[in-house]
């Protein structure tokens, strides 16, 4: 009898600590393939990691959805890019999440590139916050302390875990640097001319001495005119630039043309936006396949 007693204690016992254990879990939603990394690196076993937008999704063409509002609703988390890549659903985010949740767009707590809205009009003088903070090394490490702040806010017990994550992401990272910073130094400065089809590597131009020209602006809905693709084009013939880069979400079809009026080549495809399938499933492998793609084709 006391035997028996004493394994449902222990039953009891062992469902009250997991049950515990997992509660006290953070519920973490992202809208940023590369926030869902760093949360998940930075973490570990302490959170929960729902990545709203998928590997190869567009975050430019993302739209809410009821499932993902919900999923948004039930976490603890929100982990936004920021710098104005959520403004088309963000109110609606917003609006619909408890008060409870906490939402941190982390690329607001980064310095920003900006550039003219339009770029082509002298009396538009808007200018608009570049939102492709990750195609930036350095601006991801500071993504990364963004997101263990924020954890350490919502679970100081674990503060030593976050910190111990981030510690060997960093690591990571630096790493990852160290050998950008050789890869591209087998391209000559003067050929350091990067034409993609949206401007989404503005971060790393500043960081690699890149000169970009790209054919669709800072968001992939900018349909480029007819001017200026023409420019682009004068512009590559001037420069002598040896290829064009295609985006791994994005339509070939004017980069196609462009080429064959030019005279560049397809360097091949590149992560724009975030993490995709195959060599950019992770943040280190989408960047050193971005750099060997690019320094390969126009050596």
């Amino acid at each position: 009898m006391g035997g028996r007693f004493a394994f449902r204690v222990f039953c009891v016992c062992f469902l009250f600590f997991s049950t515990a254990k997992l509660q006290a879990q953070i519920k973490v939603a992202s809208f940023s393939t590369v926030l869902s990394e760093i949360a998940q690196k930075v973490g570990g076993k302490n959170v929960v990691v729902t990545s709203l937008i998928k590997p190869g999704q567009d975050p430019h063409e993302y739209q809410l959805t009821p499932g993902d509002l919900s999923a948004a609703a039930a976490s603890d988390l929100v982990l936004l890019s920021g710098k104005g890549m959520e403004v088309s659903y963000l109110t609606n985010l917003r609006d619909a999440l408890p008060k409870r949740v906490q939402v941190v767009a982390v690329g607001d707590q980064i310095p920003s590139l900006t550039k003219g809205a339009d770029e082509g009009k002298e009396a538009d003088k808007e200018t608009t916050q570049d939102p492709h903070w990750w195609n930036s090394i350095a601006e991801t490490e500071k993504a990364t302390m963004v997101v263990r702040d924020a954890f350490t806010r919502l679970d100081g017990q674990h503060a030593a875990d976050y910190q111990a994550g981030a510690t060997a992401y960093l690591a990571v990272l630096k790493e990852l640097d160290s050998w950008v910073k050789r890869k591209v130094a087998e391209l000559p400065r003067n050929r350091r001319i990067l034409v993609t089809s949206h401007d989404a590597f503005q971060y790393f131009a500043k960081d690699y001495g890149f000169q970009i020209d790209s054919i669709e602006g800072l968001t992939t809905d900018q349909e480029p005119s007819v001017s200026h693709v023409t420019a682009l084009i004068a512009e590559i013939k001037k420069q002598g630039v040896k290829a064009v880069f295609l985006e791994n979400t994005l339509n070939p079809k004017v980069s196609v043309e462009i080429t064959r009026e030019s005279g560049a080549k397809i360097g091949g495809s590149v992560y724009a936006d975030g993490l995709g399938p195959g060599d950019g499933e992770t943040y280190a492998g989408m960047f050193r396949h971005n750099v060997t793609t690019i320094v390969d084709a126009l050596k």
